[in-house]
């Protein structure tokens, strides 16, 4: 107790203390400002961050959307890209076609400008031929040998094969209603219109100037008939049967192609009246021009149907000839029926066994 009261108070140690507190409470106090600023930076960085994590999001979510945006574009563009590299190779192909076709044409049109060059060297020849025939049939001994001349469109010269020439020549003109028209319908038609409608028929007109064209190749010497048939048989000229005329008088050939022109075709057809027409002339034929258009019809009667078959008018035919006059020449002008396909290869025959020429001529002959 005594010590106790007995020990000194030391200033020094009491202010020490006041600075430690003093120290360590400034300490205390600075790291508590610092803090309490950490934390207001720490809640603005904090602040500052979300918003750019919001802002970036945006953006992500922005990009996401234009990156789908892009794909879709992506995808168009590779569709555009296989469909644009389809029709590209669609049009090489095209083109290799057309290639193909055009060098194909080039080859024909090659072939035909050569077919066309031998065809006028071809037509040339003809021409200069012709032109040399026609020196020669112009010739003074040759001046008015020909009785008449047919005019027609242009100079051609039509080669037929035909012998034309002959001191006694007939003409066996088909008058029945075929000659008409080539189509059997026509003919029904046609046969119901008035006479003048019938003489004007394309087909009988061209028939018509088949008989002028072969009294045009008559020489003056010439003597000559034309007979006209359908079931029936006689001369143009009336009152001229079994006669031969003079192809030297004008007035009687101008009489005979009158006649002929007012000829109106109608009734059937039968070659056994012309044929024996042809065998009763005194003296015969040397040469028969025989135009016509199908089998006969009939033979030397009228058949007892309305309707004849094919075989028929083959029988009718075999049997006409059985009086035609023999080591006669027959030159047969057939202008076909439609329809009527055994007419060509009969009349043919004929022309052959008689030694005669068959022509069938085109639309503008002669």
């Amino acid at each position: 107790m005594a010590r106790r009261k007995n020990r000194k108070f030391d200033t020094f140690s009491l202010s020490f203390l006041d600075c430690m507190s003093c120290g360590f409470g400034a300490v205390v106090l600075f790291f508590m400002i610092i803090s309490a600023t950490m934390t207001v930076r720490q809640d603005e960085l904090n602040k500052n961050l979300s918003e750019r994590a919001d802002s970036l999001k945006v953006e992500v979510s922005a990009g996401e959307l234009n990156l789908v945006e892009l794909r879709n574009r992506i995808d168009e563009t590779e569709k555009e890209k296989v469909e644009a590299q389809g029709l590209a190779r669609r049009i090489v192909a095209l083109l290799e076609q057309k290639r193909e076709e055009l060098a194909r044409m080039d080859k024909d049109t090659t072939s035909q400008e050569e077919h066309i060059n031998k065809l006028k060297a071809d037509l040339k020849q003809l021409e200069e031929a012709n032109r040399r025939l026609a020196a020669a049939s112009t010739s003074p001994s040759d001046l008015g040998s020909r009785i008449r001349q047919i005019e027609g469109e242009g100079n051609r010269q039509y080669l037929t094969g035909m012998k034309v020439g002959g001191e006694r020549v007939m003409i066996l003109l088909d008058t029945s209603a075929s000659m008409l028209d080539e189509n059997i319908v026509n003919v029904i038609r046609r046969r119901n219109m008035p006479d003048a409608q019938k003489i004007r028929a394309p087909k009988w007109q061209r028939a018509l100037r088949t008989v002028e064209w072969v009294v045009a190749q008559f020489e003056p010497t010439t003597r000559f008939q034309i007979v006209s048939f359908n079931n029936q048989a006689s001369s143009v000229l009336p009152d001229t049967d079994g006669e031969w005329l003079d192809a030297s008088d004008p007035e009687v050939v101008e009489s005979a192609m009158t006649a002929t022109r007012r000829l109106v075709p109608q009734n059937g057809t039968s070659l056994h009246h012309p044929f024996a027409a042809a065998r009763a002339m005194s003296p015969p034929p040397d040469n028969i021009f025989l135009i016509v258009d199908s089998l006969p019809t009939q033979g030397e009667s009228a058949p007892l149907r309305d309707t004849v078959s094919g075989r028929a008018r083959l029988r009718n035919f075999n049997q006409a000839l059985g009086v035609l006059p023999g080591n006669v020449p027959v030159n047969v002008i057939l202008f076909p029926m439609v329809g009527d396909a055994a007419a060509s290869t009969a009349y043919w025959r004929l022309a052959q066994q008689t030694n005669g020429s068959y022509m069938s001529p085109a639309r503008d002959w002669p």
